[in-house]
């Protein structure tokens, strides 16, 4: 018989998803610098998206096995918590390696080694990605999932703010050098990759040491599980030769429940956007509103130069940072709207708070060209002054749909999906909705580079507004998208993120 599962408070809902902040606090360290790191260690903008592939190629191969294993976890320690720690752990020390590929040039080049690192760095951030959505849905009973994700949303952005203007604030505020020498990293990178795997492994050790997840009896319970069944399937499954293993992976596959399957043209338009943007955002500002020449990103040119003229490896130093900022404006909006969308989501309906979001964000890709004004300003950012481009500053106002859709896309597809899924299987099929993820932003990795050198000749504006038209394309399919309504769910039990202690 199925028993009602408890209600947690808010702060127990915070501590389920608290490490994530620190998680999200890597990652943004990642897509707003590893361009760059690649950029400053000799990778052109051809290549630029090919070296990013390693990203969604780790998270497509672990994402799937992490979540299988979790499933199968009971240990002291927990069921997912056990994965949570150790990706963690991982990605720290990739974090620490990364900026440091000049002092491995004996054993490889300085290039190979970084792109070494980001594959270890993502797919360790890959292995604590999927087990903390499964806590979530493992953890929070049905009637506070939109609150459960949101606030796990809220704590992903709040991670991503400090992450992303952290190198800003390391050369502006603590006066660290922010331009590379050449085959080089800017030493406000480097010590930004120290202080973000430090906080990483800090809010995971939270996370780990505050929430006790539930014994096997409790969980199959709440869950209307058979113990006695689910345990015999899972040692079955123990059992079974790798070929047996294969097949019933891809019957899963072919079985996977249809909201999974029409939020996966969903997930195709979203992140092969949000491919483009981390990849090509620091080249498409810096050509846009710098007025920096392509040339100047292009490796054989670059190579044929005794050294690069400070002023350009200034500009890029500061276009480098500013990515960093409005990186965090996203971000930011992004965590605003996540305080709201719960209410939203209730009131409007899950299905049109996705779409609307969507639809923001990609208006505000498609506007980046439009902030080409080369005057400098002052820009008073409270902690600092710096004199930047007028177009460069005005980046902020797209940022705003950009945040707005990235928050969506954080809670809205797992809210959707959260409710379709049986229970046993909860963390093998979050595993594979990770395709959804990682195959749209392979495909843009593999054709990214092709499109902006042969199609807009390494103008890395236009790729952005490509990225414009796939987001719109994904606020458009989310009406073909079946969303079954929460059963016990009402807008009483989902109160406000900063209210609540239910």
């Amino acid at each position: 018989m199925m028993k009602q599962q408890p209600k947690l408070s808010f702060w127990q809902i915070w501590n389920v998803s608290f490490g994530f902040l620190g998680v999200q606090f890597g990652f943004a360290l990642q897509n707003a610098n590893v361009s760059r790191i690649l950029s400053d260690l000799g990778a052109d903008l051809h290549s630029l998206s090919l070296f990013w592939l390693v990203a969604p190629i780790m998270g497509l191969l672990i994402q799937p096995i992490v979540g299988a294993a979790s499933d199968h976890t009971w240990n002291g320690v927990g069921r997912r918590n056990p994965y949570i720690l150790g990706g963690a752990v991982a990605a720290a020390f990739a974090m620490c390696m990364m900026p440091n590929a000049p002092l491995f040039v004996q054993l490889m080049s300085p290039m190979l080694f970084g792109a070494v690192m980001l594959a270890l760095m993502d797919a360790s951030f890959n292995v604590a990605f999927q087990p903390f959505r499964s806590l979530v849905s493992d953890m929070v009973p049905s009637s506070q999932r939109n609150k459960g994700y949101a606030v796990q949303a809220f704590l992903i952005n709040v991670g991503a703010i400090i992450g992303s203007i952290l190198p800003f604030v390391l050369t502006n505020v603590v006066g660290l050098e922010n331009a590379s020498k050449a085959g080089e990293v800017a030493p406000s990178v480097t010590v930004a990759f120290y202080v973000g795997a430090s906080i990483m492994l800090g809010t995971v050790l939270w996370t780990v040491f505050r929430t006790r997840e539930y014994p096997p009896k409790k969980y199959y319970a709440y869950k209307g599980l058979d113990r006695k069944e689910v345990e015999a399937q899972l040692a079955a499954e123990r059992k079974a030769t790798f070929g047996e293993k294969m097949r019933r992976f891809v019957q899963l596959m072919i079985t996977m429940p249809k909201t999974m399957k029409q939020l996966a043209l969903v997930q195709f338009f979203s992140w092969f956007a949000l491919f483009i943007m981390w990849v090509y955002t620091m080249p498409a500002i810096t050509q846009n509103a710098w007025g920096i020449e392509a040339k100047w990103f292009d490796s054989a040119y670059l190579s044929s130069l005794s050294e690069v003229p400070a002023y350009i490896a200034e500009a890029k130093g500061a276009a480098g940072d500013w990515v960093g900022i409005l990186f965090a404006a996203y971000s930011l909006f992004a965590a605003i709207f996540a305080i709201f969308i719960t209410r939203i989501a209730n009131k409007v309906g899950r299905k049109l708070t996705y779409s609307l979001a969507l639809l923001a964000g990609g208006l505000g890709y498609l506007s980046f060209v439009l902030f080409d004004d080369p005057t400098i300003v002052t820009a008073n950012l409270l902690i600092t002054e710096v004199e930047i481009p007028s177009g460069a500053l005005n980046l902020i106002f797209p940022m705003i749909g950009v945040g707005v859709a990235w928050a969506a896309i954080l809670a809205m597809p797992y809210a959707i999906l959260a409710g379709s899924l049986p229970a046993e299987k909860t963390g093998v099929y979050m595993g594979i909705f990770n395709f959804t993820i990682a195959a749209p932003q392979i495909i843009s990795g593999l054709f990214a580079g092709w499109i902006v050198s042969a199609v807009f000749d390494n103008n890395a504006i236009y790729i952005l507004m490509l990225a414009g038209v796939a987001m719109i394309l994904g606020a458009a399919s989310v009406f073909i998208v079946d969303d079954a309504p929460d059963e016990d769910e009402s807008v009483s039990d989902d109160a406000t993120l900063t209210g609540s202690t239910n």
